[in-house]
């Protein structure tokens, strides 16, 4: 693809998290090479480290990338292959930038790249990427041709999963049945790496690395890619399922019955366990977690901070609240004590403690935090997403709603709730409902989706 090609193209690849389209059409080297230079202009430090995941375009675009930054007189640490919250954590151990090449749980045909500054702190629309993709379009057109800078490759996985094992007392844990669905994504490297010395009778469905995903898509918020998980689980009779996201940074528990464990129970759940080791803390949770969530920490005696839904918000307001921990209902889990990142694994290890310390299943362990029924989120396509939820403002006024514009719009009546969001990359509405059972779910949903046409319609 020409230079001229890939310049039309950072409008569709620059999101407002990270880098990220199709290969080769819409990222390829020639952009790859520009983000590079780009990036080691916007950090502005001596050095870059860099990692990947298993995608096939995955190996070209980092040579790319570190070619780019090297002309700009910036050296590259290539870490090799490894989950993007090991990126995070060489990020935070080396005190240096950090580029993660990954799509996450998008198709084969994709790749991105996500960006942090020193200490593992996020890069996003609001805190550079803007500026990086006007100097990706400059790089573009003329490319950087200083002498090249040094390039090194350093192993740090081992001290990454240690790093990981130091959040839970491992002589506490016991010999649990463990079924990790790894979907062929970076999970496969990393888990058996993290669970190897402990005492987990650990199986591994899909742990060949492999970018094709000849199995499932690595998404698993998505119902459809559980289910052989659930049937191994319930086949093997193990006490936990963990299904881990194309590079690894986000899981989804399922219990020893089979049922699905929702990113906002988890959240719960982690919540507790932080606060029992850290009393009095403040607890994150975006704006479309379960309202079991908040009504945990205060229980507990903990600080619910209520916050945007995103990485690059959470870590923000985590670094102004000092936060000991931060949830979100898509299976992302942040940590103070990570360098304020996200990780899938240290989760996991966590909710693997609390089931070897107290000695009762998951489904039980779970039981106390199932008090709402949640729509999950529903996408509908509108033409003008912003305008429609202007409309859906007006709309509700004067209908007894608490309405708040923190994120999109949530109007909540007490009982139930609804949160409204546009997407950032397509033109499409994001709906998540809570109430408490599924009969008054079912009513206050369809109410929603007809209010949301109506207003999409203008009316």
């Amino acid at each position: 693809m020409s230079s001229l090609l890939a310049v039309t193209s950072l409008d569709a690849i620059f999101k407002a998290y990270d880098v990220r389209g199709t290969y080769p059409d819409q990222l390829d080297e020639a952009t790859a090479k520009a983000v590079g230079s780009a990036f080691a202009r916007f950090a502005g430090a001596p050095r870059i480290v860099m990692a990947r995941d298993m995608r096939p375009s995955g190996e070209s675009l980092c040579e790319a990338f570190e070619l780019g930054a090297r002309a700009c007189g910036v050296e590259v640490v290539d870490l090799g292959m490894g989950s993007t919250d090991f990126l995070y954590f060489a990020s935070g151990h080396l005190d240096a930038p950090g580029a993660m090449f990954t799509a996450s749980h998008n198709p084969a045909q994709y790749n991105g790249i996500k960006l942090c500054l020193a200490g593992a702190k996020p890069v996003g629309a609001e805190s550079g990427l803007v500026e990086i993709k006007a100097d990706t379009e400059r790089f573009l057109a003329q490319p950087a041709h200083g002498a090249l800078a040094a390039s090194s490759r350093q192993e740090l996985l081992g001290a990454w999963a240690d790093h990981v094992r130091s959040f839970v007392d491992t002589t506490a844990l016991t010999a649990l049945k463990v079924v990790a669905d790894t979907a062929n994504g970076m999970g496969g490297l990393v888990a058996p790496l993290v669970f190897g010395p402990l005492p987990f009778d650990v199986e591994i469905l899909y742990g060949e690395l492999d970018g094709t995903f000849p199995n499932h898509p690595a998404d698993p918020i998505q119902p459809e890619n559980l289910v052989d998980l659930k049937a191994r689980v319930l086949e093997t009779r193990a006490d936990v399922g963990l299904a881990f996201d194309g590079d690894a940074d986000r899981v989804f528990l399922i219990d020893e019955t089979g049922e699905g464990v929702s990113g906002s129970l988890t959240t719960a759940l982690v919540a507790s366990a932080m606060l029992a080791a850290h009393p009095g803390s403040t607890i994150l949770h975006n704006l479309i977690c379960s309202k079991v969530v908040p009504e945990t920490v205060r229980v507990l005696g903990g600080t619910p901070v209520r916050t945007r839904v995103g990485h690059s918000y959470i870590k923000q307001v985590m670094a102004e609240t000092g936060a000991v921990f931060g949830g979100e209902h898509s299976g992302h889990y942040y940590y103070r004590d990570n360098f304020r990142a996200d990780s899938g694994i240290i989760t996991a290890l966590l909710v693997l403690e609390m089931l070897s310390k107290s000695g009762v299943s998951l489904s039980e362990l779970v039981a106390p935090f199932r008090r709402y029924a949640d729509s999950g989120e529903i996408n509908t396509e509108v033409a003008d997403p912003a305008g429609t939820v202007e409309r859906m403002a007006v709309a509700l006024a004067g209908d007894g709603a608490q309405v708040d514009r923190l994120d999109g719009l949530t109007a909540d009546y007490g009982a139930w709730w609804f949160n409204v969001r546009p997407s950032n990359t397509e033109p499409l509405l994001r709906l998540n409902v809570e109430a408490p059972d599924d009969a008054s779910l079912a009513i206050h949903t369809e109410a929603a989706l007809a209010l949301i046409a109506r207003c999409a319609e203008g009316s």
